[in-house]
């Protein structure tokens, strides 16, 4: 029941920035954690970033210490800002909400439509 839209990805040089956004059309506080995959070309879609609903945080190795998400309940809205970016960035990324529906035991994911990042000079 909630659906996600990304925006901000763009065409930028090797050591450049983007920012993403994730906005949501309902409230994420229920929602356990949102999340950050991307898929390229000929490839599986893979996790990059993630945070709980408790602002706990986990990045796969390839990015840390270069990429950062946040979030900001009050505007139901999930960032990934991006920062040294290298070719092998380049892909959709895919905005993602996983958690149980309430009162079950159903797992759900929700996922936005992507927004294409492309790093090259």
């Amino acid at each position: 029941q909630v659906q996600l839209v990304e925006s901000g990805g763009g065409l930028v040089q090797p050591g450049g920035s983007l920012r993403l956004s994730c906005a949501a059309s309902g409230s994420i506080l229920r929602i356990a954690a949102m999340g950050w995959y991307r898929q390229a070309p000929g490839k599986q879609r893979e996790y990059v970033a993630g945070i709980t609903s408790g602002g706990r945080t986990n990045y796969i190795d390839s990015v840390k210490g270069r990429f950062t998400i946040s979030r900001d309940n009050a505007k139901n809205t999930v960032y990934l800002e991006m920062n040294s970016l290298k070719p092998e960035d380049t892909a959709v990324y895919y905005c993602n909400g996983h958690g149980i529906v309430p009162g079950t035991r159903d797992p759900y994911d929700y996922w936005g439509q992507g927004t294409q990042v492309t790093v090259s000079s």
